[in-house]
């Protein structure tokens, strides 16, 4: 995975609330193990009802409403939210399996409380085109003169901020899985 460390972009702001994994990304677009190519795809079913929905191009950072990514395990929602350049969804909260499926892949997700959450979406409706930035070092969201912090869980940032996989993690312990192998045989 890509070290995750500062991202500064444009956010693309999808504050509805209760986005589950099918309006991500259908399920009928989930046919295969391939992540390229699932961005084209991504919220499909919002945009074939209303034409002039659309996700930036260049933005990395959405902004979503509550709960977002609930409904059924479909790591492909995430891979498709990758695909399409995103590192990191801010919302009030996420889907409980959507936060394990993003965490593995390398995606952000920044939980940020009622009234920080409803401040920095005033303030990028009020200013679509400012730029935020999200470091992970420093756990904060920077838009404007606002100064976000967020909570994380510590081994999930270190995870991220190294860039691992959980096959980089497993072999991180290949010392200890040695010893254990040699302590059974």
């Amino acid at each position: 995975m890509t070290p995750w460390t500062i991202v500064t972009s444009r956010a693309a702001i999808l504050p509805d609330a209760d986005i589950d994994t099918d309006k991500i990304l259908p399920a009928r677009f989930m046919k295969g193990l391939d992540r390229r190519g699932l961005g084209a795809r991504l919220f499909a079913d919002m945009r074939a009802i209303d034409t002039r929905f659309a996700i930036d191009p260049a933005a990395r950072i959405l902004v979503a409403g509550r709960n977002f990514g609930s409904g059924s395990s479909r790591e492909h929602a995430v891979w498709a939210l990758a695909d399409h350049g995103i590192r990191c969804v801010i919302a009030p909260s996420f889907g409980g399996i959507f936060s394990g499926n993003a965490a593995t892949n390398g995606l952000l997700l920044v939980a940020l409380a009622g009234d920080d959450y409803a401040t920095l979406l005033d303030r990028l409706e009020r200013a679509p085109d400012e730029c935020i930035t999200v470091s992970l070092v420093d756990r904060t969201v920077i838009v404007g003169p606002l100064n976000l912090t967020f909570a994380i869980d510590p081994d999930l940032r270190q995870v991220l901020l190294d860039g691992l996989d959980d096959i980089d993690r497993t072999l991180r312990h290949a010392g200890a899985i040695d010893a254990f192998e040699v302590e059974q045989a």
